[in-house]
């Protein structure tokens, strides 16, 4: 085995590693690498997340129980692993590979030492992986200083991910090689056995239940208070898991919608979010789901303790009733079970929002017409209101009845909507040209008689002596 020439020493990554029972970390660590190194389609999909596009004549080489050449650091660091790709003959990528395993955590300080050995060493990036989540691999769960990321990346994975896109290459119909197919099940299989600690968000922060206390008592909240941020931080890596959920049960590979600027920057994000919570007592987030009508936006209301799932649809514009336009929605509601969804109708300008139950809908679609006879809604909004009460504020059970309400609106609403699109315009028949012409013919007769006789009459009235200042023969006759 050839080395790359910074390594003092290191293993290839195998598939069933010797290692000690004990060492887990490695043992994970060793399995994932290998596997990336034997299933190209997942390589390609792994570290095509981390922004790396893999041609069919790159080179992949991963290692474990690695030591460097280089190494001016008193602690000796050890990095788990070690990613070598080489894309072309003058293009070479490397990143080393830090495992945490079960209820470990991403270090700080270990983070910043591999940072600083892998600038000692050209190494461009370095990449962790644990049971923490966070929105993109590009975000990381801890925070660093921009000067420590200076010509280096730092990127994320969570096990979690990488077992939901080996879980979804599985199912697709175009990844057939069965060599392939058999390692990548292995490893889903290792993985997906408790014993090995790959765990799901399971609980909000410790801080989340006094939050809730204290939002419901009328204390106001501050941006900058610990507790704020760290449930929006435990809120941030729960939206993630929540994504990961919704794609293996869709099969899909779902999103979370984020803007430009929060997908560069996390620590905006964090304060963004935070400022949302200090001041709305809401927590909220949004995702795309392929196909489907419109993103599905998720509320955490802390003063009302509810979970609220929605999506929005544009009225249909060629509709000019409001009870058609509502009706459009409703009918493609029909095999969804009514309890505790509303179906809200968004009007423009400064015109109230009126809603109503979809049961209620159901039998008399007329509720939601309210008093707006002139106007029409613009946008029809369907939700899911889940009155949590006490459970809101337990940090395991509101994660479970999240976990719960959301993929259950997606399959009584969401699988159904679809966008509207109007009816394309027909080329008219012969006969109905015809009549249309003899219709507008007679409109145009009708209309022209109606000007004539009009004329005819103002002609009479200002001839008539009484109604104009032109003088009669008689009054002329008497003049003179």
């Amino acid at each position: 085995m050839n080395l790359p020439d910074y390594l003092a020493s290191g293993e290839a990554a195998r598939l069933i590693p010797v290692t000690a029972d004990s060492n887990k970390e490695a043992r994970a660590a060793s399995i994932l690498l290998a596997t990336l190194t034997a299933v190209p389609p997942y390589q390609r999909v792994m570290l095509g997340s981390l922004g790396l596009r893999i041609g069919v004549r790159a080179n992949l080489d991963c290692y474990t129980e690695i030591t460097l050449k280089k190494d001016s650091t008193k602690s000796k660091s050890r990095p788990d692993g070690l990613i070598h790709l080489e894309t072309s003959r003058t293009h070479i990528w490397t990143c080393f590979v830090e495992a945490k395993i079960k209820n470990a955590t991403i270090e700080k300080g270990q983070i910043e030492r591999y940072l600083d050995l892998a600038k000692e060493n050209n190494i461009s990036a370095v990449l962790t992986i644990s049971n923490e989540f966070v929105a993109s691999p590009a975000h990381s769960p801890i925070q660093l200083p921009k000067s420590s990321l200076k010509n280096i990346q730092l990127f994320h994975w969570s096990w979690m991910y990488a077992l939901t896109q080996a879980m979804l290459l599985l199912n697709d119909e175009q990844f057939v090689h069965p060599e392939q197919r058999f390692i990548l099940a292995e490893m889903v299989r290792y993985f997906s056995h408790h014993s090995i600690g790959i765990s799901t968000f399971d609980r909000m922060n410790p801080e989340w239940k006094d939050l809730i206390v204290k939002a419901q008592s009328g204390a106001a909240l501050a941006k900058t208070e610990l507790d704020v941020e760290n449930s929006v931080a435990a809120w941030h890596q729960e939206v993630r898991d929540l994504c990961l959920l919704l794609t293996r049960k869709l099969n899909r590979p779902v999103k979370i919608r984020m803007s430009k600027s929060h997908i560069d920057d996390p620590l905006l994000r964090l304060r963004d979010d935070s400022k949302q919570l200090a001041e709305e007592h809401k927590l909220t987030c949004s995702f795309e789901v392929p196909d489907a009508a419109a993103p599905i936006e998720v509320t955490a209301d802390i003063l009302r303790r509810s979970l609220i799932v929605s999506i929005s649809l544009s009225a249909p514009k060629d509709k000019q009733k409001t009870t058609s336009r509502v009706n459009w929605v409703v009918r493609q509601l029909s095999k969804a079970v009514p309890d505790s969804i509303y179906v809200k109708a968004i009007w423009p300008g400064r015109a109230q929002d009126t809603q109503e139950k979809l049961e209620n809908l159901r039998n008399d679609i007329y509720l939601i017409d309210a008093d707006h006879k002139s106007l029409l809604p613009t946008t029809i909004e369907v939700m899911l209101v889940k009155d949590m009460a006490g459970k809101f504020s337990g940090s395991k059970t509101f994660i479970e009845q999240l976990e719960e309400t959301v993929p259950y609106f997606y399959q009584q609403v969401g699988q159904y909507l679809r966008p509207y699109i109007a009816h394309p315009p027909k080329i008219k028949q012969k006969n109905e040209e015809l009549d249309e012409n003899r219709t507008e013919l007679d409109k145009f007769s009708k209309g022209a008689q109606e000007a004539s006789t009009v004329a005819s009459d103002d002609i009479h009235d200002l001839s008539t002596p009484e109604n104009n200042n032109i003088s009669s023969s008689e009054d002329i006759d008497e003049q003179t």
